[in-house]
């Protein structure tokens, strides 16, 4: 058996290679187990992409999957030597092509990197590897007491570092905010191999430039983060959630306003149009009100949540809800919350194929946005399902497609276009958490300008002057 397992690891190491990959492949295998180092032509292209619908994908000449830091500056090294490209990637699941492979390039997996390092309860803190899965370390910190607050809804599958990339955000963003408030500092490998160490574990520190609010959402263009310090908080109270239906979006979105303007400070505002409603009952049979045009979740983990909720429940009721249903208890919670998040699955099984939009708008700017969005679903004859962050005004409009139908692809890739456009006209934003990546790098410079777009660039040329760290990524 184990001279089985040794030929079929060198089946994978001598593959076909010219000679510029030979000499990449003995440069990397100089310093790296061969395990590690993946160059079958079949497994390497199961790497080229992440979840993004109209993202170009190359093909990888090696994938990589180091356990060490001291691994990753060898990959480094070897890319800067020999000015290879390097794309880093975490579990794949962005949704913008912000992991995809670039033709020749070493793709840097840095799943296998999975430790969590520390968790201390008297400074709050967890050291972390890149690879921890979002889940894995909510729970480990639970048993502590304690509570990381970042939650995607991939956060089954989606890893920390790849979080730090996409400066990733959650449903409970309204209260406890995005991942970016929680990285204090990061080890860093640059471009070149060395490391650098960035921000502190203190609950206070101003000592030179954030550095590390830099590299929070700069999707491995800067550098690879190979550890992380992450801010804790005290494990809250269990919370309950308020479902209200709405006969209309324009009222759902005047009852949020109702509630930020109310100083209710919800640890959960979500919400789901019709469309999203009737996806998410076809894939789960989870028996939600189809007859609703937006449902509204709201939750709170005070002290009290039933008396929150009730105050909540109230301000629906003036805005003109049709229906308010407080969860009993903690189960029938659970359930309401596993329907939100299992919206964007059960919108891909509409049509097979979806494209994700993740604007972000003033609150006060809702309900124009959903507005907008069917306005362009009717234009461009699609389906087009809205879930959204409702307390800070964070919408995923997703529009479901067939990738077989070269008009309906057209169309849905038009549709996306029209509403970023439509997120910036009203005062918004193209990206909230989702990053740019691939598919939103025109978007981006409309939104930040020329000036506001070489200033990226020279700071890009200050961390990654060969250019080799994801090129084609965000510029």
């Amino acid at each position: 058996m184990a001279a089985r397992c040794d030929s079929l690891i060198m089946s994978r190491i001598e593959a076909p290679r010219d000679e510029t990959t030979g000499n990449l492949l003995d440069r990397l295998l100089s310093a790296l187990p061969a395990e590690a180092v993946l160059t079958d032509p079949d497994v390497t292209a199961s790497y080229a992409n992440d979840m993004a619908s109209f993202c170009d994908a190359g093909a990888p000449a090696v994938v990589v999957l180091p356990r060490t830091v001291e691994q990753v500056q060898h990959v480094l090294r070897t890319a800067t030597e020999l000015r290879v490209p390097v794309v880093p990637q975490g579990a794949r699941t962005g949704l913008s092509g912000g992991a995809n492979a670039t033709d020749g390039c070493i793709v840097l997996s840095l799943v296998k990197m999975d430790r969590i390092l520390e968790i201390n309860p008297v400074d709050r803190v967890a050291v972390v590897e890149p690879g921890v899965i979002n889940a894995a370390l909510s729970r480990a910190v639970n048993e502590h007491g304690l509570y990381y607050p970042p939650d995607p809804s991939s956060w089954e599958m989606c890893t920390i570092g790849g979080n730090i990339g996409t400066a990733s955000g959650g449903l409970c963003c309204v209260k406890y905010g995005v991942t970016a408030e929680y990285v204090l500092g990061l080890d860093v490998v640059l471009a070149d191999g060395r490391l650098m160490s960035t921000g502190r574990r203190t609950a206070k520190g101003v000592a030179g430039y954030d550095l590390t609010r830099l590299f929070v959402g700069s999707e491995g263009s800067l550098g690879i983060v190979v550890r992380a310090v992450l801010g804790l908080r005290p494990q809250p109270p269990q919370q309950l959630v308020l479902a209200a239906e709405f006969a209309s979006t324009d009222a759902a979105c005047d009852a949020i306003c109702r509630i930020m303007e109310g100083g209710h400070v919800p640890s959960l505002l979500e919400l789901m149009d019709r469309t999203t409603v009737k996806a998410v009952n076809d894939l789960a049979r989870m028996g939600l009100p189809e007859s609703t045009e937006a449902l509204l979740l709201a939750a709170f983990d005070t002290p009290d949540p039933a008396a929150d909720l009730a105050a909540v429940g109230a301000l629906c009721e003036a805005a003109g809800a049709t229906q308010v249903v407080p969860a009993e208890d903690a189960a029938e919670s659970e359930l309401l919350l596993q329907a939100r998040r299992l919206s964007l699955t059960a919108l891909e099984a509409v049509k097979g194929t979806t494209m994700i939009d993740d604007v972000c708008v003033p609150r006060s700017k809702l309900g124009a946005m959903l507005a907008g969005v069917e306005r362009i679903a009717a234009k461009y004859g699609l389906t087009i399902g809205v879930c959204a962050h409702a307390g800070d005004g964070n919408t995923h409009p997703t529009v479901c497609f067939d990738a077989a139908d070269p008009d309906e692809s057209r169309r849905a890739r038009e549709s996306f276009d029209e509403i970023m456009g439509l997120g910036l006209e009203l005062g918004g934003t193209i990206t909230g958490e989702h990053g740019v990546g691939i598919l939103k790098k025109e978007w981006m410079a409309r939104e930040l300008g020329p000036v506001g777009m070489e200033m990226q660039r020279a700071v890009k040329a200050v961390f990654d002057p060969l250019g080799i760290l994801n090129p084609g990524k965000l510029f």
